[in-house]
């Protein structure tokens, strides 16, 4: 199951996306720290969840980015 599905993400607006975006990003660097000092990490796959999620929100950003610039 997706921790963040395409249709909740395109519905959010570009503010709320960053916010998100920078949320995850300080999630999974606090994650790959961990792992890095040794410590177990209680849900290993959450590490992948969450840099699909980011990769999911920056897609649709860079969407929006492209849709902007042909529309000029």
């Amino acid at each position: 199951m997706p921790f963040l599905r395409v249709k909740e993400i395109r519905k959010m607006s570009a503010e709320d996306r960053s916010k998100k975006l920078e949320e995850l990003k300080t999630e999974l660097s606090k994650l790959h720290s961990l792992n890095k000092a040794g410590g177990a990490v209680d849900n290993p796959s959450r590490i992948r969840e969450i840099r699909r999620a980011i990769a999911r929100i920056m897609t649709v950003q860079n969407e929006n980015k492209v849709e902007v610039r042909d529309q000029r």
